[in-house]
C-alpha cells in the first residue's frame, strides 16, 4: 500500500484535491491554515471533511458544524477537533519562528488525514506541512511503520528536532483519536456517506473543423468513484488520445466526468463503458459512426446562405423595377408638358384691341 497521498496546497483558496480511495473505504481530513500578516481572512482556520463532505469548520474560537448533523454529533467530535486544531495552531507558531525570513505575508498549512478501510480496519495516517504554497515535509504512518519525507529545499535540522517525539504523539494520541472520530462521524453521517446515485450517461458525436468529436459524459453520480472507458471497435482507446477525464463536482453534491476523442471520417464503431457502485452491472452504450455527420451541420448553413441570396436578389429586382417605373413616369410627364406648351393661344394684345373698339362704338351711339 502506498504511503503518499496526493494533495495540493493553494494559498488563501484552501483548495484540496481529495484522493481516489478504494471502494468502501473512508477518510477524515483536517486542513488548517495559519496566515501571518494583515489580510481579510482569519489568522487561523481549520476545515474538517469526511470523505468529500465538509462536516465542520473551526476558527480557533468557535466550532461550526456543517451539513446535516445533530447535537450528539457536535458533542462527540468537537472536542477532538478543537484539540487537534489547537495543536496545529501552536505548530504553526513554531514553524513560523523557524522558517520566517522576512516581515512580509506568509501562509502555513497543515494536513491531518486518517483512513478506515472497507474491512473496518484502520488504514494509514498522513501529516503534511506546507509553507508559502509548497509542501515542506510529510510524515506517514502505516502498518506500524513511519515514513518521513522532506519535499523542498529546507534544512532538515530546522524541522526534524522534535520528529521522534512527534511520532510517539501520533502513535499514542492523534492516530487512535482520528480513527475514533472518523467512526463516530460515519455512524451519524451514514445516510450522507453511503447514498448512491446512478450516473446519467450520454455518448454523442459532434462535427468540428477537423472531423468529429465523440464524447462520453457521466453526470449526477455519487459516490465519486467511477470508471469510464471509451472503446473503438471493442478495444479501449489509449489514454494519450483521450481528452478530459477530470472528476468535477456538480452543484447538488454529485459528480460528473467527461472523456472525448477526436476522430476523422472513418467507419469505426465507438462505445462507452461505465462502472459505478450504484450500478448492478457495467453500463455499456454504443454509437455507430455516421459518415454523413460532418455534412449535417453544413446543410443548414447552405440553406441559410441560399435564403439570404434569395432575399437580397428579390430586393434588387424590386428596386430596379421601381427605378424603371419612376423613370418611365418622369418621361411621360415631360412629354405631356411639352405637348401642352405646343398648343397656340390667342395673343393678349388682339383681344384687348377688340375690347377697345367695342367700347368706342358704344360711346358713339
Amino acid at each position: 500500500m502506498q504511503c503518499k497521498w496526493t494533495q495540493s496546497y493553494v494559498v488563501f483558496l484552501l483548495t484540496l484535491s481529495l484522493p481516489s480511495a478504494s471502494y468502501g473505504s473512508h477518510s477524515l481530513w483536517f486542513l488548517s491554515t495559519y496566515i501571518q500578516g494583515e489580510t481579510q481572512f482569519p489568522e487561523f482556520s481549520c476545515t474538517t471533511t469526511l470523505d468529500d463532505i465538509t462536516v465542520g469548520y473551526y476558527n480557533s474560537k468557535t466550532y461550526f458544524p456543517r451539513g446535516n448533523t445533530t447535537n450528539e454529533d457536535d458533542v462527540m467530535n468537537s472536542d477532538y477537533i478543537k484539540g487537534i486544531s489547537d495543536y496545529m495552531f501552536n505548530s504553526f507558531l513554531r514553524r513560523a519562528a523557524l522558517l520566517n525570513q522576512n516581515d512580509s505575508l506568509d501562509v502555513y498549512q497543515k494536513l491531518f488525514v486518517c483512513e478506515l478501510l472497507d474491512s473496518d480496519k484502520p488504514g494509514k495516517m498522513i501529516i503534511a506541512d506546507a509553507a508559502r504554497g509548497s509542501t515542506t515535509d510529510e510524515l506517514c504512518y502505516i502498518n506500524n511503520t513511519f515514513t518521513y519525507t522532506v519535499t523542498v529545499n529546507i534544512k532538515q535540522e530546522l524541522i526534524k528536532p522534535d520528529l521522534e517525539e512527534f511520532k510517539q504523539e501520533v502513535l499514542k494520541t492523534f492516530y487512535p483519536l482520528c480513527i475514533t472520530t472518523l467512526k463516530n462521524y460515519l455512524k451519524k453521517r451514514r445516510d450522507q456517506i453511503n447514498r448512491k446515485k446512478k450516473p446519467n450517461i450520454t455518448l454523442t458525436q459532434k462535427s468540428n473543423s477537423g472531423g468529429s468529436r465523440v464524447s462520453c459524459l457521466a453526470t449526477g453520480f455519487y459516490p465519486r468513484h467511477i470508471n469510464l472507458t471509451l472503446f473503438r471497435d471493442g478495444q479501449p482507446v489509449s489514454d494519450h488520445e483521450i481528452t478530459g477525464g477530470d472528476l468535477l463536482p456538480n452543484g447538488d453534491g454529485t459528480y460528473q466526468m467527461r472523456k472525448s476523442l477526436e476522430i476523422s471520417a472513418d467507419k469505426h464503431k465507438y462505445s462507452c463503458s461505465v462502472t459505478h457502485l450504484s450500478l448492478d452491472n457495467k453500463l455499456h452504450i454504443e454509437l455507430e459512426f455516421d459518415p454523413a455527420e460532418p455534412f449535417k451541420s453544413v446543410i443548414p448553413s447552405v440553406l441559410i446562405v441560399l435564403a439570404l441570396l434569395l432575399v437580397f436578389g428579390t430586393g434588387a429586382v424590386i428596386y430596379k423595377y421601381r427605378r424603371r417605373r419612376a423613370a418611365s413616369s418622369k418621361n411621360d410627364y415631360s412629354a405631356a408638358s411639352r405637348s401642352e406648351e405646343s398648343v397656340e393661344k390667342p395673343p393678349m394684345h388682339k383681344t384687348q384691341q377688340e375690347v377697345v373698339e367695342i367700347s368706342e362704338t358704344s360711346l358713339n351711339k
